[in-house]
């Protein structure tokens, strides 16, 4: 039973952190194509309260979204429901990662963000050491590893594909 809650954990761990790295890098991309240089230079010198706020409107504007899910779900759409609430989170989580990495130093001056902050990345180490060494995770990281090796070398090749023209 051990075996199989650290191997469920092993992976819960592994998507958490691929979806977060990964969000954050979708956020910094849309942020370099979309011309917000400005606004991250802003918000990763802004005070405390103005980036509570900037981190907050994300969550706002993601809401309505998860309410409509819910809601679908409730009247019996389900795959229509967890469609749009993965659509909700992935959406919310770009933005969310990115604005969090932007004004963090901020962020962690309210102590009780702080104390969210370190009481999740302690729960966070300690699973990572109790997981770390099991089959389950060691397959995640060798697949994730060789995943992206197989996208740097796809975006290489469509780069090199755009050059030519």
């Amino acid at each position: 039973m051990k075996k199989l809650l650290l191997s469920i954990l092993a992976i819960i761990l592994i998507i958490e952190e691929w979806l977060w790295d990964t969000l954050s890098a979708v956020g910094h991309f849309l942020a370099i194509h979309l011309g917000l240089a400005r606004f991250e230079n802003w918000l990763a010198q802004t005070t405390p309260a103005l980036a509570l706020l900037a981190i907050s409107i994300p969550i706002i504007l993601v809401t309505p979204l998860n309410i409509a899910a819910f809601w679908m779900l409730a009247h019996g759409l389900i795959l229509q429901g967890i469609g749009l609430e993965i659509v909700a989170k992935l959406l919310g989580t770009v933005f969310i990662a990115r604005f969090f990495k932007l004004s963090k130093q901020q962020l962690l001056t309210f102590r009780l963000i702080a104390w969210v902050y370190n009481t999740i990345s302690f729960w966070l180490s300690w699973a990572h050491e109790k997981i770390k060494e099991t089959a389950v995770y060691q397959w995640a990281k060798k697949t994730k590893a060789e995943i992206k090796a197989k996208v740097s070398a796809w975006v290489k090749k469509i780069k090199h594909w755009f050059r030519k023209d």
